[in-house]
């Protein structure tokens, strides 16, 4: 059930939501003791403000009474002044206080949040946009913060200062009250409306915004398709669709605030005539007391103040409750990777076995008898230290294969075994741990070679990294940049070229020694000159370690023990590079013709 759908209020989210608050029960106990207090205190001022108008604003008969109306008066002045120091010092604490169990809050769900993403499948972000999850961890939590900070604790401080009010007033004159509060079912009303329109408004606000950085995301990411194609222009036009929509949800709710306030301010203004006028009329038939009068004029304006704010503290509520919600949504998703295993992999030789193996990518949801399967019945083996190299056209299944082995998806059908034990007996870390994997399009981070190579792992030396990098033909390409090691990258490694950056993915791999390598169409995109270094660099890996190596050139696996060639899923045949080059009508022969026949063209 939604936290906002209809006029439904959803307590068990915020049931929920007030879980979080128990390992910061003091801070918690301590906001809402503040909020207690200012709510009582707000009406001690009005009230003696009306003693002082009562007893000690009038003619005074002698100087002496002069004088001690005079000394009074002073008392109680700087009795107020006192209590306006003590309201603005609670005032100040009892913000301070909500807004900081607000931010723990916020920081306790954030790395559940994010620790919950990192456990997800594979597959789970290939069907969720990036900017949607940014969305999610930044922007959606945050505004959770707002649950405190200006959310319930505020809320309930505020009805109870509401309610202290009408019981103050009643008691001073129960006939001005309930004539100065006429207005009130129009306010009510008034506040209504606003709070629907609001939220209405906000809830429009919260989806631009995810569209928002869900396009930017993308758009910046792929820049350079955008403007190799020369779609400036097209996507500026996307760009500034989404934008007016996200301007136009925001100028909604600036129009409901722009209309609600003023409308608030006549009915202030109509309950301060009709005091006046009904004040007016005992003073002069009844004698009402002055200090009343005074008292209603400063408590309409404060009773007012808190039933202003009450509709837009409660849409803020409501949107934190709907950022609450979909936060949760991603939390409670199952689509993670089982962690039941409890064997540790570190001292795996590194035999690999694929048993009649189907997958899919398809979820449990979506499949059925139209099952699109990916690999059908794949059955092969490589003994520790041999290497093995597949190759096949698009699509057809090869590097699926390697991220089974890794667990970054999970078969459906078959058993895939390390050691004679399947890969989901072994301890995740463990297993990832003990399997290198270096793809053809290499990720780094915005930071130094060194932390790239490293991941910022503390058990790395600087000497092991330099080690690693002269054996991999790496050093003296890096000892050329300015700063060498401590070279930043940029994003994605920008400042690099597509080879530089497969060498630096090589030396991660080699100085985290792991028993099976995975090399994935690793000289795919690389120039002749890189291409030489690699193959050192795959030959210097790959020597005592089982590997796994997917193959666009076939030049670069002539080598291998053996050859797996992949088609539609299926392995169709395997061999040695010559046994496969006598096969008359076979695949790979086809395959290595043709590019010996494009190779020779371009020359």
């Amino acid at each position: 059930m939604s936290a906002v759908s209809g006029k439904t209020f959803d307590w068990s989210l915020l049931r929920r939501i007030m879980t979080y608050v128990r390992p910061h029960k003091l801070l918690f106990a301590r906001a809402v003791s503040f909020t207690v207090v200012l709510s009582f205190l707000s009406v001690v001022r009005p009230m003696l403000i009306r003693h002082s108008v009562s007893e000690f604003v009038q003619p005074a008969t002698s100087v002496a009474e002069a004088d001690s109306l005079k000394s009074q008066l002073l008392i109680f002045c700087l009795a107020m002044i006192l209590l306006l120091i003590t309201e603005a010092f609670l005032q100040y604490f009892n913000g301070y206080s909500t807004s900081k169990l607000g931010q723990r809050i916020v920081k306790d769900l954030r790395i559940q949040l994010h620790k919950k993403v990192l456990g997800f499948r594979s597959g789970y972000f290939d069907r969720t946009p990036i900017g949607t999850l940014v969305t999610r961890v930044v922007s959606d939590i945050e505004a959770i913060n707002d649950v405190f900070s200006q959310g319930f604790i505020v809320i309930a401080g505020d009805l109870l200062t509401i309610v202290i009010y009408l019981v103050a007033m009643l008691i001073v004159s129960w006939k001005i009250t309930l004539v100065v509060l006429i207005t009130i079912p129009i306010m009510f009303l008034a506040t209504w409306w606003f709070k629907n329109a609001v939220k209405q408004s906000f809830t429009d606000v919260r989806n631009e915004v995810s569209r928002l950085n869900t396009f930017v995301q993308e758009h910046i990411t792929g820049m350079r398709i955008v403007q190799v194609f020369n779609r400036e222009k097209v996507e500026m036009e996307r760009f500034r669709e989404i934008n007016e929509k996200h301007r136009d949800a925001n100028v909604r709710g600036v129009w409901y605030y722009s209309v609600f306030f003023p409308v608030v301010e006549i009915l202030v203004s109509i309950s301060l005539g009709l005091l006046v006028w009904f004040a007016g009329k005992q003073i002069y038939g009844f004698h009402a007391d002055p200090g009343d009068v005074a008292f209603f004029v400063i408590l309409i304006n404060q009773f007012f103040r808190p039933i202003r704010m009450l509709a837009d503290r409660i849409n803020t509520l409501q949107m934190g409750m709907v950022a609450s919600e979909r936060v949760f949504k991603v939390m409670d998703t199952n689509d993670v990777i089982n962690r039941n295993g409890n064997e540790d992999a570190s001292g795996i030789k590194g035999n690999i076995e694929f048993e009649k193996v189907w997958f899919s990518y398809q979820t449990e949801a979506e499949a059925g008898n139209d099952t699109h399967w990916i690999l059908r019945g794949i059955s092969f083996n490589a003994a520790a230290g041999e290497t093995i190299a597949i190759v096949g056209s698009t699509g057809s299944g090869k590097s699926t294969t390697i991220n089974l082995l890794s667990r970054f998806y999970e078969y459906q059908q078959g058993s895939i075994r390390i050691d004679g034990k399947d890969v989901r007996d072994y301890e995740l870390a463990s297993l990832r741990r003990n399997i290198g994997v270096v793809l053809q399009d290499v990720f780094l981070f915005s930071d130094t070679i060194r932390n790239n190579i490293t991941l910022n792992n503390p058990a790395i030396s600087q000497e092991k990294v330099v080690e690693a990098a002269k054996a991999v033909g790496a050093h003296d390409f890096i000892m050329s940049l300015p700063g060498g090691y401590d070279y930043d990258v940029k994003e994605r490694g920008g400042m690099l070229s597509a080879g530089q950056r497969q060498l630096i993915a090589f030396i991660r791999a080699y100085v985290y020694n792991p028993r099976i390598l995975v090399l994935d169409e690793a000289t795919a995109s690389v120039d002749t000159e890189s291409e030489r270094m690699i193959q050192h660099a795959t030959r210097k890996l790959t020597e005592g370690r089982t590997s796994i190596i997917i193959a666009h050139r076939l030049a670069t696996i002539r080598n291998a023990s053996r050859i797996m060639v992949m088609d539609h899923g299926e392995i169709i045949e395997q061999g040695t590079h010559d046994e496969l080059l006598e096969r008359e009508n076979g695949q790979y022969r086809k395959l290595f013709e043709l590019q010996f026949r494009e190779e020779l063209a371009g020359e």
